[in-house]
């Protein structure tokens, strides 16, 4: 534990809805809901708006339409939550050298590291700065916490949703925890919760008055020993810079349960060339490609293939996806599908194109095996079934992705059926724009990428030395007051 609050945990305000709500001023003050569309479809994000109704993240989407019908429910623009994430990262990084993401809208930042704080003083005064700057760039808010472990200021920054920030002084953290539910320390699931509410264990007190003995008795040595310690506020836990991935990965459920097997095959190439997209991006190689498939009935079936070394091609590891699934009994359907790469490196094998020969090579003599003459006649490709004209329509004009048409500008999609695709035309710094509906081949209508959340950011070329120490200070348009 230190001395100081000196670490900070900055965790943006239902990111996705609220990025959403920021490009689409017809959305700002309604309920958002961003997530799977499908049957099948999760919540990924709801806004402050649905939230009050009930809905919450990992919520089946069917489940949140009974609750929130009146909602507009988007399919995730990840390239404009990348683009904003970037952002707040880039601002993050300028107070201090050590800064741990832990996803696209949430960090640790070690400001005695960075020398941007010391005491509470300047602490507070960092973390206001810090919210004003992130508004500022990105017309967004985000609720901090500060303490003298990662622990309590994660905790803070929970307690401060949304849009403020709460400082945990040293020395007060078990009294500010003491009343709080099990549930909000790490690793306190569920099952964990109702293991401990039976032992008659529902608050941070109550862990704490049991002693270390009975926790351990209740939950394990390993996990006991964690526990009373975070039940007294201890935890020495350093903020680290470079979090190492172990795998890339990418996953899609489908709406309907796929059985040709053709169409499953194209379906593990199509996601074996996003897996490398992403592991490219992350400058990153692996050794061993995964496939993960869940069957009609929710078994879900893993199987991996190492490599002769680390490879980010494409061809490679489309492959060597395609031959696990040979291994595979996808009969009665498929739910879902998924390809990963593990075991990755900075580098790549030297002699990628033989390995890619090789697989080639293998895959060849696979298919000539497939296609040798059978008796009784000559084997048959079944054909893959043709998909709807409503869902080749939806996949080409998501909700809420957006558009331009070249009459009517930017916009973006409220819908589509029917043939007929509806976009709302209006720009994150206009007002609330019309609607209008057309063909869904309409030669003048055009996927488009997301504009920029602010037209005119303030200047912080120069942040955090010129940056005023409280949002009074600034010419803020929005945001909550700070907890104290």
């Amino acid at each position: 534990m230190r001395p100081a609050p000196t670490i900070l945990h900055l965790d943006m305000d239902a990111f996705y809805a609220s990025a959403e709500q920021a490009a689409k001023p017809s959305l700002r003050g309604k309920a958002v809901v961003v997530g799977g569309l499908g049957p099948r479809g999760v919540v990924a994000t709801a806004s402050y708006e649905a939230r009050r109704l009930g809905v919450h993240s990992a919520m089946p989407t069917a489940q949140a339409r009974r609750l929130a019908p009146n909602a507009a429910y988007l399919v995730p623009r990840f390239s404009l939550y990348r683009t904003v994430s970037d952002q707040v990262m880039e601002l993050l990084g300028r107070l201090s050298p050590l800064v741990e993401p832990l996803s696209l809208d949430e960090a640790f930042v070690d400001l005695e590291a960075g020398g941007t704080a010391d005491d509470s003083a300047s602490a507070r005064a960092t973390g206001e700065g810090l919210r004003t700057a992130i508004h500022a760039v990105t017309g967004l808010s985000g609720s901090v916490g500060l303490a003298g472990s990662k622990m309590l200021a994660k905790i803070a920054s929970e307690e401060a949703k949304p849009d403020g920030l709460l400082l945990i002084e040293p020395g007060t953290e078990r009294e500010l925890l003491a009343p709080m539910t099990v549930r909000i320390l790490p690793g306190v699931g569920p099952a964990t919760g109702d293991h401990l509410r039976r032992a008659g264990m529902t608050t941070v007190h109550d862990l704490a008055e049991a002693g270390e003995a009975e926790l351990v008795r209740l939950v394990g040595k390993a996990h006991g020993h964690g526990l009373y310690r975070m039940a007294l506020g201890l935890d020495d836990r350093p903020v680290v810079a470079e979090r190492d991935a172990k795998s890339v990965s990418v996953e899609d459920t489908f709406d309907v349960d796929l059985h040709d097997r053709v169409r499953v095959r194209a379906e593990v190439e199509r996601l074996a060339v996003r897996c490398v997209e992403r592991l490219r991006a992350a400058d990153r190689s692996g050794r061993t490609v995964v496939l993960k498939v869940r069957r009609y009935d929710f078994s879900t079936l893993t199987r991996s293939e190492t490599l002769r070394g680390p490879t980010d091609d494409p061809t490679v590891v489309r492959e060597a996806a395609g031959r696990l699934l040979e291994s595979v009994d996808t009969t009665g359907g498929v739910r879902l599908l998924g390809v990963g790469v593990t075991g990755l490196a900075d580098y790549t094998q030297e002699d990628l194109f033989a390995q890619a020969a090789d697989a080639r090579e293998l895959a060849q003599r696979a298919q000539e095996h497939s296609s040798a003459p059978v008796e009784g006649g000559e084997e048959s490709v079944p054909e893959p079934e043709p998909d709807s004209a409503e869902l080749l329509a939806a996949r080409r004009w998501p909700a809420g992705h957006d558009v331009y048409h070249e009459e009517h500008g930017h916009g973006w999609v409220q819908g589509s059926g029917v043939g007929r695709v509806t976009v709302r035309f209006e720009e994150p710094w206009s007002a609330p724009g019309r609607v209008l509906t057309f063909r869904v081949d309409d030669p003048l209508l055009r996927p488009a990428d997301p504009l920029p959340l602010v037209r005119d950011a303030a200047d912080y070329s120069s942040w955090p030395a010129s940056l005023p120490k409280s949002r009074s200070d600034a010419d803020s348009s929005g945001g909550g007051e700070s907890s104290p």
